[in-house]
């Protein structure tokens, strides 16, 4: 099981009330100053449309995005191949896939609030992480794949995987209770975080460790998450321990507390 894998199955953990946050700062401005990049509204145009200018734009403004999407998320062919885009638009045309799409754009024609909660986080994980490089942030449209990828400094956000837990194509494909709870607007930036965090901090020899010392590292994760969030959204008896371990060594920082401290 990777990691990606492993954290989508944690992260369908109920959500959970307050948490005690000794680390969050009294005085933040709460003007965003981040914003999700709409590589989503270029990519939607071609693919509903086969707008050529738009295919331009995709090829031109979002190189690496276009790249990671065909190659390493839809996994239809190569960028350079000389038919990949009529390939790209083709795949689309499933009804499923243009349904998604529709209702992404529906749904997201504005991601305020979300550029809002991401400033409020990333500027608490600087405070905390002071080498951390703050990563672009960008919405696309996949197939029901990955939430989240990771690559280069940047986090992509698939957003037919938040369109709500009544979302009638998620019926369609089975997905559990539990999966459909995490399929909410409201994860989008707990996710980003999470995924980010993992990809900078993984668990050292993650294929000895046991389930237990994964759960821990996950718990260590969520805990920091929740604490740079505006309102926390992760619940686990992991967690709890963490919290308690932090209670008690307060002068634990963030860095130490994922790459040093050993909590059985």
């Amino acid at each position: 099981m990777n990691y990606k894998t492993y954290l989508l199955i944690v992260l369908t953990l109920t959500v959970c009330g307050c948490h005690w946050r000794p680390w969050q700062s009294r005085a933040e401005n709460s003007e965003p100053y981040m914003t999700v990049q709409r590589f989503d509204r270029i990519e939607s145009l071609y693919l509903t449309t086969g707008d050529f200018s738009a295919l331009q734009h995709l090829n031109l403004s979002f190189p690496m995005q276009t790249r990671t999407l065909i190659e390493d998320m839809l996994k239809i062919g190569q960028v350079d191949e000389q038919d990949i885009n009529a390939t790209f638009l083709k795949f689309f045309q499933d009804t499923t896939l243009q349904a998604l799409i529709a209702d992404a754009e529906q749904q997201y024609a504005q991601m305020d609030d979300i550029d809002h909660d991401l400033s409020i986080a990333f500027k608490r994980l600087q405070q905390w992480f002071p080498n951390m490089q703050v990563p672009l942030i960008y919405a696309q449209i996949g197939a029901l794949d990955q939430s989240i990828v990771v690559a280069n400094g940047t986090v992509g956000v698939s957003l037919e995987k938040y369109l709500g837990t009544d979302c009638p194509i998620y019926k369609q494909f089975g997905y559990t209770t539990g999966q459909l709870e995490t399929m909410q607007r409201r994860y989008i930036v707990p996710d980003v975080l999470s995924f980010y965090l993992l990809n900078l901090y993984p668990l050292a020899d993650f294929r000895e460790a046991s389930q237990q010392q994964r759960d821990i590292h996950i718990g260590k994760i969520q805990w920091i998450v929740n604490r740079a969030l505006p309102h926390p959204v992760f619940s686990s008896p992991f967690i709890d321990r963490i919290d308690n371990y932090m209670r008690h060594y307060r002068h634990t920082t963030m860095t130490e507390l994922l790459t040093k401290v050993n909590i059985e």
